[in-house]
């Protein structure tokens, strides 16, 4: 299953890195990027979630919420965000396992991991951008911008 533009976005709960609970539809009213990735502690990886850390979200308006989802345990990624000053939210698709990254169309079966997707979801909960990189290839943070002031503008 893949999760199109226009479509509204499948909803989920997952614990972020504290054990908190996150729902998907929790965040009606603010735009929520959703940031898949594979694994914490990888090299693309790290320079993914530190260049949003780094260069998108300093400068979000207060109605955008980043989230990063991944498979690995809300154990592994309380320690990745607390060595690598992540503040945003970072799920836990542990299990079962890669339930919501499959409900995305972003699980990488052979791997047992999520692929690089990244949904742009509105305030309503529907699906506005999205893109999907191969493992190896990092997104890039120009394009969430870009798309998030495309948004803002409709």
């Amino acid at each position: 299953m893949t999760v199109e533009i226009g479509s509204t976005a499948p909803d989920f709960e997952l614990r972020d890195q504290h054990g908190t609970p996150v729902r998907l539809s929790g965040l009606r009213g603010s735009t929520v990027v959703l940031i898949f990735y594979p694994l914490a502690f990888t090299g693309v990886c790290h320079g993914e979630l530190a260049a949003v850390r780094d260069e998108l979200v300093p400068g979000l308006p207060d109605d955008v919420r980043v989230i990063a989802v991944s498979v690995d345990s809300i154990y592994a990624l309380r320690v990745w965000a607390d060595r690598e000053g992540f503040t945003f939210p970072l799920l836990s698709d542990f299990w079962p396992h890669g339930e919501v990254a499959r409900a995305y169309g972003v699980f990488d079966e052979e791997r047992g991991t999520a692929i690089r997707g990244t949904f742009i979801i509105d305030a309503e909960g529907v699906v506005r951008w999205k893109v999907e990189n191969p493992r190896t290839k990092p997104r890039d943070i120009a394009d969430y911008k870009k798309a998030l002031a495309e948004l803002a503008r409709a």
